[in-house]
């Protein structure tokens, strides 16, 4: 049992006799000449020339060589003191020696605590012992009590008391040091001069740094190497270059301590070429074997991406230890070659080398994608196994592992298990939060972070702003803004952007251009930011602007510019521009990325050339699903649904696997109820059924064949808190018909607690103008106030129309001279409500204002109008108008030629009306022609009447509203034998006149 200090100390002299008396008598037989040898090498200095050492305590130094372990040593410490030897230097030196050499720093401090008044030598000592063994506190201590007993310094003293504080950051003590060495007159020693310069560099301090090393008259490699370091360390990587040169001009030659300072800025600052040059330097220098370097020149070629040379450098390397293991692990892992990574880290085992802390950092950010689960699992275990799981960093990186894979139970599990936590840890536990998409739970962490100490950092911001962007918590986000400019980080440049992310995202693009205006660091993530932001809330001539002055800066557009304003020319059909943006990613190398050639394929599809969309899907050597997806898109967009439904079919050929967009893409392609319920199949054998917009778009499908079941058994198995779904159902209704059970679907959404949205309002409008009940349409209305919705624009356009359509135009019109800000549907919606009320006049005179109002009439508008001429019967009016809309480039569609077809019709001009129609580009529409018969029956005209009809029976054969007016053509004009011909035919058809019904509004609902 080993006795402490105090049992020593009261032991009798005897008693310490007999303990010590087997090592005296070995002493005794020991040869002298040996013992004094080997002890003046491992223990003993030589004494001083003003010293005397006595025989006996001659003899008790050589017992230190006698020490194995603490045991042993413990006596001896125990006889200094019964013996009084601790006024003796040269035996305490020898003791605190013995301490530090048995790893028992603790002792040594005992023992130097019963020292009444050190002397310089054994503050020296014992300040370089501490310092060697990393005990930078103690050292400091050591030093401030020294100066308390009165005992002085020397040039040995400060360069450990320096490094020290440098150390533990203690820059009070540091600047203090450097005044007493000013005090001292030490000021010119080069050794003292190195360790402030090193002081300042390490603590961020680099212009202080600068001016001791330009006072000091001659400096040496080492001093230039420490200011080196500090520059590297501090960013300032052009400073250091600078530095390098100064070195070189001088005639000094870089050793390995310059080049390990060196090399990482080549990494920093992507000069790998002058990182080149500087490996061929080490290769003339004869450093190549340096196991310092050779981690470093991996790391920067595998920056570079140059995986082959920095396997080359780990190859070659004639020593490997862990360092280097860890460097090349890292070098795959930064490059995503995660199966390599982890082959290199069984090839580390296999080669008896341990891993460190490092090693687990390193790869366990490999194993965050889903695939590598498995290896993730195996790393933790083999934390566990070599006791690594309380180091923080690597419990930080598991953490983070569980979290990106959505495994949050092991991660809030390691994160409450941890013994302290950092800021790092609370980070990656926020994020953590923010990644699996439980922002409330992110916000929770960040106060918790709070509540335990802990100030937030710029991770901590950017990681909040994340989750206020994704709850739209406009005020939180501020208030974050308000914290990161009160905590100095509003000059990060990764915190103005995130800022910029959040008040884009949030629709704040004023608050986002004033910030962005405010920042005096800009780099193309901002930009990127900012366009993006303009593009997604539809400002797309702010994006486009915003673009042009980014080129006048200089800025170079990278791949996220190109696939943020790429879609721009998509969204104005601006191909001009689109082939422009096309041409510059050839010219920067682009062209080739995935993602581009995505955006560039829905761009050519949007602005009609199709053709060219699927060339460069052809030619793409890899395609994602997105570009499946983006084709597809395109063939739908264009409707040529047979092109859509093989792209599909080549897709499964080439082992694509479809997700729910493909199918979103395919089942608007469906020509019958069969390929829709294949699909419907499909996405159930697949799993994609559980998405959303999948089962919107399944109800929307059978909505369109009136397979109501279906569509309610897919409402049953949906989220019933999801609005869209209930959206989808009340669409479903509209589209067929039945405005009565949207109202009633309605009632059951308020009752199961869920928030309609705007597109609610306009499936209980769209009911109401079915219904045409003003009553009802009122109480819409004061529920859609109360609800805060009539500042949306579209609710305002669809409450006009609905209004004009229930015959309260006056309402409509107040609505829409309400309106703080008029769009072209406004104006449309307009001018149509007075078309269907005969008032040809107002209509026209609203087009007027509407384009002194600065904003253009497009198809719509232009389809109201002529509606409303052709309702007046204004003729005249209607052709300038038609030729107006073709001048200003608006290009006619068939509902235009049909109103004109109309027009002509009601004014009796058929003959003019037939030869408009025999000119079409394109073959008539049904409605088109119907409308040209029914004018035909109006103005008796059955000669003309037999043509259209003769059309319509090849155009539509099944329809029986084609031959009713044929048949009332005939009978007005007492042509009965022809009149019961056509109803023969109908009859062998088997075709029946639809029945017609009349709407009366009663006390509480419509009747039929």
């Amino acid at each position: 049992m080993v006795l402490n200090l105090l049992q020593w100390c009261s032991l009798s002299s005897s008693s310490l006799l007999k303990l010590t008396l087997p090592l005296f008598r070995f002493c005794c037989t020991f040869p002298f000449t040996s013992l004094s040898t080997f002890s003046n090498k491992r223990f003993m200095r030589k004494p001083s020339k003003h010293n005397s050492i006595t025989p006996k305590v001659t003899n008790f130094l050589r017992l230190f060589y006698l020490c194995r372990n603490i045991e042993n040593l413990k006596p001896l410490g125990s006889v200094l003191i019964v013996r009084g030897l601790m006024r003796d230097k040269d035996a305490v030196a020898e003791f605190i020696i013995s301490c530090f050499h048995l790893d028992t720093p603790e002792l040594a401090l005992s023992a130097f605590e019963g020292i009444e008044k050190p002397s310089v030598f054994l503050q020296n000592l014992m300040i370089r012992r501490l310092c060697n063994h990393g005990l930078f506190e103690d050292v400091l201590y050591v030093y401030l009590k020294c100066r308390v007993l009165g005992c002085s310094s020397d040039n040995f003293t400060f360069p450990f008391v320096i490094k020290a504080s440098s150390a533990l950051g203690a820059v009070w003590m540091a600047e203090g040091v450097h005044c007493v060495v000013f005090k001292t007159g030490f000021e010119e020693n080069l050794v003292i001069q190195t360790a402030l310069v090193d002081f300042y560099g390490k603590t961020g301090r680099m212009g202080k740094a600068r001016l001791v090393l330009d006072r000091i008259s001659q400096p040496d490699l080492v001093t230039w190497n420490a200011l080196i370091s500090g520059y590297s360390l501090n960013g300032f990587d052009k400073d250091a270059f600078e530095v390098l040169r100064q070195i070189r001009m001088m005639g000094l030659k870089p050793n390995v301590s310059t080049l390990i300072s060196i090399i990482p800025l080549c990494t920093r600052m992507k000069c790998y070429d002058i990182g080149k040059s500087i490996n061929g330097f080490v290769i003339k220098s004869g450093f190549s074997s340096d196991v310092i370097l050779t981690p470093a020149l991996i790391s920067m070629y595998a920056d570079d991406g140059n995986l082959f040379v920095a396997r080359n450098l780990f190859d070659s390397a004639s020593e490997k230890n862990v360092v280097i293991w860890n460097a090349m692990i890292s070098a795959y892992a930064q490059n995503q070659k995660f199966s390599e990574a982890f082959k290199m880290f069984q090839q580390m085992l296999q080669a008896n080398i341990q891993p460190n802390m490092v090693t687990f950092v390193s790869i366990i950010p490999c194993c965050e994608n889903p695939d590598n689960f498995g290896y993730g699992k195996s790393l933790h275990a083999h934390v566990m196994k070599y006791m690594l799981d309380s180091q923080l960093s690597v419990a930080t990186a598991l953490l983070s592992m569980y979290a990106k894979l959505g495994d949050l139970n092991s991660a809030e599990f390691i994160f409450y298990q941890m013994p302290r936590r950092n800021i790092l840890s609370w980070n990656s536990m926020i994020s953590g939060y923010g990644y699996n998409g439980l922002s409330e739970a992110s916000l929770a962490a960040f106060c918790g972070m709070q509540v335990e100490g802990f100030d937030p950092d710029a991770i901590s911001i950017i990681s909040i702003l994340s989750a206020c962007s994704k709850l739209e918590a406009i005020l939180l986000g501020k208030a974050a803004h308000a914290f990161s400019f009160r905590k100095g980080f509003d000059s990060n440049i990764n915190i103005s952007n995130a800022l910029l992310a959040f008040y884009s995202d949030c629709g704040q693009l004023s608050s986002c251009f004033k910030l962005f205006l405010k920042t005096a660091l800009r780099d193309v993530i901002s930009w990127n930011t900012l366009i993006s932001g303009c593009v997604h809330n539809g400002d797309t001539e702010k994006a486009v602007a915003l673009l042009h002055e980014m080129q006048r800066e200089e800025c170079k557009l990278d791949l996220v510019t190109l696939i943020s304003i790429i879609p721009i020319c998509s969204m104005t059909e601006n191909l001009i521009q689109g082939m422009s943006l096309h041409g510059y990613t050839i010219k920067t190398g682009f062209a080739c990325d995935v993602s581009l050639v995505n955006a560039l394929i829905s761009m050519y599809s949007n602005c009609g050339h199709i053709n060219a969309g699927k060339f460069l899907f052809e030619v793409m050597p890899w395609r994602s699903i997105v570009s499946w997806n983006a084709l597809m898109t395109g063939y739908r967009y264009h409707n040529l649904q047979n092109e859509v439904i093989a792209s599909f079919c080549q897709m499964i050929w080439e082992g694509q696997k479809p997700n729910y967009v493909t199918l979103l893409n395919l089942l608007p392609a469906c020509s019958t109820l069969l390929q829709g319920k294949s699909i419907h199949a499909f996405a159930v054998r697949t799993g994609i059924i559980v998405e959303i917009p999948i089962i919107t778009s399944l109800i929307s499908m059978y909505a369109r064949y009136e397979i109501t079941n279906s569509y309610l058994f897919l409402f049953g198995m949906g989220e019933k808190k999801d609005i869209a779904l209930w959206n989808a159902v009340m669409t479903a209704y509209i589209k067929t018909r039945n405005a009565k059970e949207v109202l009633t679907f309605f009632c059951e959404l308020l009752h199961a607690r869920v928030e309609p949205d705007f597109i609610t309002f306009l499936s209980l409008i769209s009911a109401c103008v079915q219904l045409s009940c003003l009553n009802l349409s009122n109480s819409i209305m004061a529920y859609i106030i109360q609800k805060g919705f009539d500042k949306h624009i579209v609710i305002s356009n669809a409450l006009i129309d609905l209004y004009a359509r229930c015959g309260n135009i006056s309402v409509a019109k107040k609505i829409f001279e309400d309106l703080p800000s008029k769009d072209a549907v406004s104006w449309s919606a307009m001018i149509n409500g007075y078309g269907l009320h005969g008032d040809s006049n107002a209509a026209l005179a609203l087009l007027s204002q509407m384009k002194h109002s600065g904003i253009r009439p497009d198809g719509c508008t232009y389809t109201s109008v002529l509606s409303a001429c052709s309702h007046g019967g204004f003729a005249d009016q209607g052709w300038m108008i038609f030729n107006s809309m073709v001048e200003e480039g608006v290009p006619p569609r068939m509902e235009h030629y049909a109103c004109m077809v109309d027009l002509l019709g009601r004014t009796g001009q058929l003959s003019e009306a037939y030869n408009f129609v025999e000119k079409l580009p394109c073959k008539p529409s049904t409605s088109l022609l119907e409308s040209l018969l029914g004018a035909c029956k109006v103005h008796g005209n059955v000669e003309l009447g037999e043509k259209i009809s003769r059309l319509l029976f090849q155009l539509d054969p099944k329809n029986s509203g084609s031959y009713v007016m044929l048949y009332n053509i005939y009978a007005a004009a007492g042509r009965w034998m022809d009149a019961n011909r056509v109803r023969s035919d109908m009859e062998e058809r088997q075709l029946r006149k639809l029945p017609g019904f009349s709407l009366v509004e009663g006390n509480r609902h419509p009747v039929e």
